[in-house]
């Protein structure tokens, strides 16, 4: 650390005061000697209210010498030497600083991190205060010094480092930092004494690419200014973020510097008067002010701004490298071997190994597709108009066709025109000169880099993006191309693999990122605007700041790299388009929306009813698809959308519904969710779900992260539009956040489906059990299924989302949305998402079967008939509650009621007399069966006369038998069951002698 400090505030009256009293205290001490210029020094005293100080001399040990020199007046207080000067304080006159040595007039730098520089105040605070667990797990959560650099913490506390500094002058703060992770969240702002922002402009450091440095500015106001780094972790995934460094920061505005400072190792300076010193190259180095580099030793070697040489190591096969040579005229290539520069290791000691033989000669790879070889110097683009297989000559496009442009690289003998490849180290921005990545034929891989923390870069650069002559402009579709690579991963360590998109090289951000062992697959990322664009693909070996070279076999590898719709690419073949004649011949048109190209008569020709125009699918009636169930297309045929309305039939009776009101953006917040460390965050969803001829509207937003390119002009919007979007949200009341932040917005709907009551619809599963439905419940969910066309890692078919309405009566308006209770993120495997609409709006439309009819009495000629709903009551709107009606009606008059009640009586006494007369009929037929058991009695015996006369004392037997018997309703059932199959009734009779009961 070079620190350039400002004078502390001295009272004068105090210090002069001192003086003279330390003075008055050894004029009687003549054993003190006489104090040196190397006993004391110079300060000056505070500015007055007239802008004048006081030099005066301060002693380093009071009272060890007598005799300090008297305060004088000091220059003004505006006063100030210029960059590489010093203030003399003896003659407070500016000089230059010797060779070795350098100021910065007015400024204070830091630049070196072995220690914590003085003044710097280092602190961990918990985001939540409220925790006092948190509170205290992050005390040593700081700013850690490494040396070249200083590095922020990285896990889920706050790290402040923070500096104070009163200015003279305005003046401006600088430094270096390297942001590479936005799983932290970093930002520098100034406050003054009051704790009050001075500066307007954004707090949010913009994220740094491949390892390179950015630097940052800000200007201060005069006095005093306290200068603020915080970072803080946000990231919600398992994966530890990268930390942040910080490695040079530059003040100026202060007063004066009293003493120039020494060039640091490793830099050294010439001249007099320097405001800075100079690295020394590679394999040399130089100590701490000096004014040259020394040499390294044959058998050193050293990395540029070294303060010392290393012992080189023996040469293995980890210090080399294998490529191709450029094919040559007689079409063929060789494997050569060169090392891996710089040259670290020694070849001519014992042991050593040496570049292995050149290979022998092979037939290179035919050209990619659209391009010709001319003569057997190498492959050309083919001309606009025609195409090539890359195997043969270029062939016009026929009549009636034309190119389809794009760049497909699968073919590796040089890296193509708009193709580059670069290393970067990190610390001195560059790897000595060495490529990143290397052509192998069929492939092309990363390269053996210097050290294993290097990254290495592949670049391409496109000029911007354009759809086919006939093909139709699609503005619901924001597809404008794609590029798709198929790559592969051998690493033995945790190496990563990122993919990075921007308007420029310099300006990129990660789409996709892959770690350790990977097999040979594709990826496809999707274009969503027409200008240029820069595509990056990384390597990084192991993620240390330490630089080794243990893992150099290592190695990413990508096979094929096609990107289609390419303003100035090439055509690998024609394909139709629709003509128009015109006075020149016959020329490709655009076809209007909604419209595809009949290839059989080379013509526009429309979609049928619900259907809708693939994108970037043009030609032949096949490209119109048919929309899902409960949908519809748009006006242009370029999506199908739900229109707020469905219905479904059962049988004879069908339901209807109106989702009108749902039409809106409705927004809902998940539950409160925890990282390990106890900070809040919340998953907040937005959903446009139908209606709005098929526009999405839901929008998520970052509002934390501050990049170049993002910019929602050029497709790199800090904002996602769909038909469900979610962000994250960490409140407002953490520590030092202003407002809500919101960040890491997802697309997780662009696409309709369809909508139907079934729970699986294109392979999309809407499990029932995640939403249990309360029993008894007739009615069944409407559920809408979409999908995102996104790609990612672990979606690798996109997204999807389901959102189940379920009526609701007692929710009214837009109602309540939640996720499923065991899957609390919304989702239980992270690609489909599932979401519980409750609300009276997914009720169907009232029918007449809804409600029923109550007739009321007839009173005083009056009756009325009123309608109600049949409970629970589960429809809204449609059919309307008929109004109650009331009608005239007859009374009865008195006389027809006393005939009535007359009727009733006499028909009561002819069933009484009906059942005495059946009772006496079942005694005669008693008596007659009796004497017929009577005559069979004895064989032989003639008949007794039959006598039907009642005897003196039957009576009496009788009643008592049928007083035993059972009740009339019995005997009208034994009458039923109780005959014989020759068709007589069954009775029971008693003998003379009353102890048996006979039946027949």
């Amino acid at each position: 650390m070079n620190g350039n400090s400002s004078p502390p505030r001295l009272l004068f009256p105090v210090l002069l005061l001192a003086t003279g009293f330390r003075s008055t205290m050894t004029t009687g001490d003549n054993n003190l000697p006489l104090c040196k210029e190397s006993d004391y020094y110079y300060e000056y005293t505070d500015c007055n209210s007239r802008g004048s100080r006081w030099r005066v001399a301060v002693p380093h040990i009071p009272g060890n010498c007598i005799g300090l020199p008297d305060p004088v007046n000091g220059t003004s207080c505006s006063f100030s030497c210029g960059a590489g000067q010093f203030l003399d304080m003896k003659e407070q006159l500016c000089k230059n600083c010797i060779a070795g040595t350098y100021s910065l007039g007015t400024g204070i730098e830091f630049n070196e991190w072995d220690t914590l520089p003085s003044g710097f105040v280092n602190s961990g605070i918990a985001q939540d205060t409220s925790a006092k667990e948190s509170t205290e797990n992050c005390t040593m959560s700081k700013w850690t010094p490494q040396g070249d650099f200083i590095a922020s913490n990285n896990d889920e506390c706050t790290a402040v480092l923070m500096y104070a500094v009163n200015l003279k002058q305005s003046g401006k703060v600088s430094f270096e930092y390297l942001y590479p992770d936005t799983g932290i969240y970093f930002e520098f702002f100034v406050q003054n004494d009051q704790c009050q922002s001075t500066d307007n402009e954004n707090k949010w450091m913009r994220r740094t690419e491949s390892n390179q440095w950015n630097h940052h500015a800000v200007n201060l106001n005069r006095g005093n200014n306290v200068l603020y780094w915080r970072t803080t972790r946000l990231s919600l995934d398992t994966k530890v973020p990268k930390p942040v460094l910080i490695r040079y920061i530059l003040i100026t505005g202060v007063a004066y510097t009293s003493e120039c400072f020494p060039c640091k190792p490793g830099t050294f300076n010439r001249k007099l008067g320097s405001s800075h010193c100079d690295i020394c190259p590679r394999n040399t180095y130089s100590p701490r002010g000096a004014t040259s580099c020394l040499s390294c030793h044959v058998d050193q070697y050293s990395e540029p701004g070294s303060g010392k040489c290393n012992q080189r190591p023996l040469c293995s096969d980890k210090d080399y490298f294998s490529t191709h040579t450029p094919c040559d005229s007689e079409g063929k290539t060789q494997m050569t071997y060169k090392w891996i520069e710089p040259k670290r290791c020694s070849e001519d000691m014992k042991g050593a190994v040496k570049l292995p033989v050149t290979g022998i000669k092979k037939p290179c790879k035919p050209c990619n597709p659209g391009f010709s070889q001319l003569n057997g110097t190498g492959c050309y683009p083919c001309p606009f108009g025609f195409y090539s297989d890359g195997s043969d000559v270029c062939t016009k496009c026929a009549v009636g066709t034309e190119p389809v442009l794009g760049f497909e690289y699968k073919w590796w003998n040089t890296l193509p025109k708009n193709m580059n490849s670069s290393c970067f180290s990190g610390m001195d921005r560059d790897c000595g000169g060495i490529s990143g990545w290397e052509v192998a034929g069929d492939h092309v891989h990363s390269t053996a880099a210097v050290a294993d923390n290097n990254y290495l870069a592949l670049t391409m650069t496109v000029l911007g993006f354009r759809p086919p002559q006939s093909a139709a402009m699609n503005e619901d579709n924001s597809e404008v191309a794609r590029i798709t690579f198929v790559f592969e991963m051998l690493c033995s360590a945790d190496c990563e693999f990122s993919f990075r998109v921007g308007p420029t090289t310099e300006n990129t951000r990660t789409v996709e990122i892959w770690t350790g062992l990977k097999d040979k697959q594709s990826y496809t990322y999707i274009i969503r605007r027409s200008t240029p664009l820069a595509f990056v693909w990384t390597f990084q070996r192991i993620d240390s700041f330490e630089e080794s070279q243990i893992y150099p076999s290592d190695v990413a590898k990508i096979y094929s790299i096609n990107v289609t719709n390419v303003i100035g690419g090439v055509a690998s073949y024609c394909g139709p388009c629709a003509l128009e004649s015109t006075s020149s011949g016959s020329s490709c048109v655009t076809c209007n929306p909604g419209q595809y190209v009949n290839k059989e008569v080379s013509k526009c020709e429309a979609c049928p009813p619900n259907t809708h125009l693939k994108a970037h699918h043009y030609v032949g009636k096949e490209s119109c698809i048919p929309c899902g169930p409960g949908t519809q297309s748009n006006l242009n045929h370029t999506l199908c959308y739900n229109d707020c309305r469905f219905m479904y039939q059962v049988g004879h009776k069908s339901w209807e519904y109106d989702f009108k009101l749902l039409s809106q953006i409705t927004s809902f917040t998940s539950e409160p969710r925890f990282t390990p460390k106890g900070v809040r965050f919340f998953h907040h969803f937005n959903i446009s779900l139908c209606g709005n001829q098929g526009r999405k509207l839901a929008s998520c937003v970052d509002n934390v992260t501050l990049d170049d390119a993002i910019d929602e002009d050029q497709g790199f919007a800090k904002s996602i539009t769909s038909y469900i979007c979610q962000s994250t949200l960490v409140p407002s009341d953490l520590v030092g956040f202003r407002t809500v932040l919101s960040s890491h917005p997802i697309n997780l709907a662009d696409h309709l489906i369809g909508v139907t009551i079934q729970t699986k619809l294109d392979n999309i599963t809407a499990a029932a059990d995640l939403f249990p439905k309360e029993r008894n419940r007739a009615l069944p969910d409407i559920i809408f299924f979409f999908r995102s066309t996104e790609s990612t890692q672990t979606c690798k078919n996109g997204r999807a989302s389901t959102v189940r309405l379920r009526c609701n009566p007692t929710n009214v308006g837009s109602g309540t949305i939640s996720v499923p209770k065991k899957c609390q993120e919304g989702t239980c495997d992270g690609c489909t998402f599932h979401f519980l609409w409750k609300t009276a709006e997914a009720c169907p439309l009232c029918s007449k079967s809804d409600y029923h009819e109550i007739v009321g009495a007839c009173l005083n000629g009056i009756q009325k008939i009123t309608y109600v709903w049949w409970e629970p009551k589960l429809c809204k709107g449609g059919v309307a509650l008929p109004e109650q009606k009331v009608t005239t009606c007859k009374t009865i008059d008195f006389f027809l009621k006393i005939g009535i009640i007359s009727g009733i009586i006499t028909a009561i006494l002819l069933i009484a007399t009906t059942c005495y007369f059946y009772k006496k009929n079942r005694k005669l037929e008693y008596k007659y069966s009796k004497l017929m058991m009577n005559a069979n009695a004895k064989d032989g015996e003639l008949p007794a006369v039959d006598s039907c006369a009642i005897m003196e004392g039957e009576d009496m037997e009788d009643d008592l038998i049928f007083m035993n018997k059972k009740s009339l309703f019995g005997k009208i059932k034994s009458i039923a069951v109780k005959r014989t199959p020759d068709g007589f009734d069954c009775v029971p009779l008693k003998s003379s002698s009353g102890s048996a009961v006979m039946e027949m």
